[in-house]
């Protein structure tokens, strides 16, 4: 049992030495999505550590093997939907975008797994009709 646990803990203090890269892309803020305040406030709580190039990264995010975890996810937030550089998309891009936000930001998203960790990210139900709301009137058909 001695043996496992020492095994076990050489393990995980190895693994800290495989660090991932956790730099935020600089990007021109002429590209960052454009939206009323309050819209950006919600997007900026709750969407911005996964979806732009101004993730917040917690402590708990440079202790392997979370960090891989994490910056997994963030990768694939940006890849998805980066609001950072949400006018380099070209037209189409940005109504499947839209449609997709539609979606996911009344049951999906934030995910329940990263509200664990940020329950100020937590969206009301009228934070997410606000987005809906204002998601209809630039031309957004559900």
């Amino acid at each position: 049992m001695k043996r496992a646990f020492f095994i076990i803990f050489g393990l995980f203090i190895f693994a800290q030495f495989i660090q991932t890269d956790k730099t935020n892309s600089q990007s021109d803020p002429k590209l960052e999505i454009e939206t009323p305040q309050n819209i950006a406030q919600i997007f900026k709580s709750s969407c911005y550590d996964c979806h732009s190039n101004e993730t917040i990264w917690p402590i708990y995010s440079y202790v392997a093997p979370m960090s891989w975890s994490i910056k997994s996810h963030v990768e694939n937030g940006r890849n998805a939907l980066n609001f950072s550089i949400w006018n380099s998309y070209e037209e189409a891009k940005k109504q499947k975008l839209q449609k997709e936000i539609f979606r996911t930001i009344y049951a999906s998203m934030p995910p329940k797994s990263y509200i664990a960790f940020h329950k100020e990210a937590d969206l009301s139900k009228e934070q997410r009709e606000q987005v809906r709301n204002w998601l209809i009137s630039i031309g957004v058909k559900p």
